[in-house]
């Protein structure tokens, strides 16, 4: 069964695909440069990937507000480069109330978000710390490359225990590191398809217990 290419997009076809305004258009822009020139003194992303930006970057990180389009407070665990976490900063730039909290334990990728939450004027607060110390109150909890389900539910847990949502950034393994995951805790979840490649997933998690 021949699997789908995802969509190349370039900043109109992501706008006219997401209705983004001219002003997150020009941040996301903005962000795309930032990225690409920090890319080249830090390991941030696959160099590659800065050409398919819209796509790989934007479009994979904004559609989870797709999925919670009221959640005003957000933890991006493992932000490093502010995917999602500084493309949902952007979108919900201006919203009352919205702020993203963007966690990251090396302190020189915290640098890097730093420069780009001022550059952007962007609604975070960003913790040089390890995901599991903090205890944040949050609507949502996401997280895209940081770890494989059974570690990445061990971050989220205190976040999750503090009634948020997991949305978790996933790649065709997904049911695999599903089974693994399901030895050690006990939670609910559910697929949904990714906008951005279609052999991605988004694991929507909710309640998370470990298992006796």
């Amino acid at each position: 069964m021949e699997v789908a290419e995802p969509p190349v997009l370039d900043a109109a076809g992501y706008q006219a695909l997401t209705g983004a305004s001219d002003v997150q258009i020009a941040d996301l822009a903005r962000f795309q440069e930032l990225l690409a020139e920090w890319n080249e003194v830090m390991n941030l992303v696959g160099p590659l990937t800065i050409a398919t930006y819209w796509t790989r970057h934007a479009l994979d990180s904004s559609q989870l507000l797709d999925l919670a389009p009221e959640a005003n407070t957000w933890a991006d665990l493992g932000a490093g480069a502010g995917l999602p976490g500084v493309v949902l900063a952007i979108l919900l730039k201006g919203r009352a109330g919205a702020k993203v909290h963007l966690v990251e334990s090396m302190a020189k990728r915290c640098r890097f978000l730093e420069v780009v939450a001022k550059d952007l004027d962007l609604p975070v607060q960003i913790h040089n710390a390890r995901a599991e110390d903090l205890k944040l109150k949050v609507e949502i909890v996401t997280a895209r490359a940081c770890a494989p389900m059974t570690k990445l539910l061990g971050f989220a847990e205190p976040y999750l225990r503090s009634g948020a949502t997991g949305l978790f950034l996933k790649g065709q393994d997904v049911a695999t590191e599903l089974s693994e995951a399901a030895k050690a805790w006990k939670f609910d979840a559910e697929l949904r398809p990714s906008q951005s490649d279609p052999r991605g997933r988004i694991v929507q998690v909710k309640g998370l217990t470990r298992v006796r």
